[in-house]
């Protein structure tokens, strides 16, 4: 959010750098809460918006604003979560979190021909790969806002109460409850260096057509989910197994002949990105297990990909 130039004579605002350092903060709040960097970037633009239409004195008679910014942004995001269930409803296939490139890659530091600032960039850790905003996503809006805020932001229970209008009893039972999702879908973890060389082993056997390979290297439930909206075909249910994963990669592989696959950090993480005369047009997501994939996310809806656009 860009703030506007002051007044000739106008009494400036001693506390604007405090408010807008806590634009990270509420960048990386909201995309965890929506899984949607666009909607993350709609909800800074309102909390803000919000509080620059209080007085100064009602804004100097706020103790922490930083607490007011993230009160006033978490209840948002509450909303729309609740309102995204309804909206999901008639989303085209399956809805997969926007992925996210490495900071240092986004858009090539510009967005819609803007310079990014880097406060809009996503801090990415292990609360943002893709597989853990998945299971985010199986939360019911109170459980995924009770459990982020205080199991990845630290924010006490009764500060969470505060923000989803529960007790903090209540929002200790959401966060459990959010918990036990967490741990039904745990699975151990793999290093980075393991996971970069399954990923790179895909795309070789991939590349070489080698069947053999391909199934080796995938779980026998591994499950694969497509993410068009609508906008581009893919597969409007997630496809179960191995061998049908592999059959369905090779059906696909005249749209895949004229695409090129380049490595990529995906959230945090290991993957790919597919290239078509030089646009990225599909983003993969890995979920390893050991020395196998165990899921593959496709983000082919154009929307999702606007960061990814000048990727070199």
């Amino acid at each position: 959010m860009r703030s506007q130039p002051e007044p000739a004579g106008a009494r400036p605002d001693p506390g604007l750098d405090v408010i807008m350092s806590e634009r990270r903060q509420l960048m990386n709040l909201a995309y965890r809460l929506l899984g949607s960097l666009s909607d993350a970037e709609d909800v800074v633009q309102e909390t803000y918006a919000r509080w620059y239409t209080m007085s100064r004195q009602q804004q100097d008679a706020i103790d922490s604003p930083g607490a007011w910014l993230t009160k006033v942004a978490g209840r948002i995001c509450l909303n729309l979560l609740t309102s995204a269930r309804a909206r999901r409803e008639t989303y085209v296939g399956e809805w997969i979190p926007e992925p996210l490139p490495d900071p240092t890659e986004w858009s090539g530091g510009q967005s819609d021909g803007i310079a990014v600032d880097p406060a809009d960039r996503v801090t990415l850790d292990e609360s943002v790969n893709m597989a853990f905003l998945v299971v985010l996503e199986s939360m019911t809006p109170a459980e995924r806002v009770a459990f982020v805020l205080h199991d990845v932001f630290r924010y006490s229970f009764a500060e969470v109460a505060e923000i989803v209008g529960r007790s903090p009893a209540a929002c200790r039972q959401l966060a459990s409850s959010a918990r036990r999702r967490i741990r039904t879908a745990h699975t151990p973890a793999t290093p980075p260096s393991r996971q970069a060389r399954v990923v790179r082993t895909f795309k070789l056997a991939w590349e070489a057509r080698d069947i053999d390979a391909l199934i080796a290297l995938l779980d026998p439930g591994v499950t694969a989910t497509g993410d068009g909206g609508g906008l581009v075909s893919t597969a409007l249910h997630p496809i179960r197994g191995a061998d049908q994963v592999v059959r369905s990669l090779t059906l696909l592989e005249d749209r895949f002949r004229t695409m090129t696959f380049l490595e990529r950090t995906v959230n945090g993480q290991p993957g790919l990105i597919a290239q078509q005369d030089g646009r990225v047009v599909s983003v993969l997501a890995f979920e390893v297990v050991g020395d196998r994939i165990k899921h593959i996310w496709a983000i082919r809806n154009p929307d999702k990909l606007r960061q990814w656009a000048a990727q070199p």
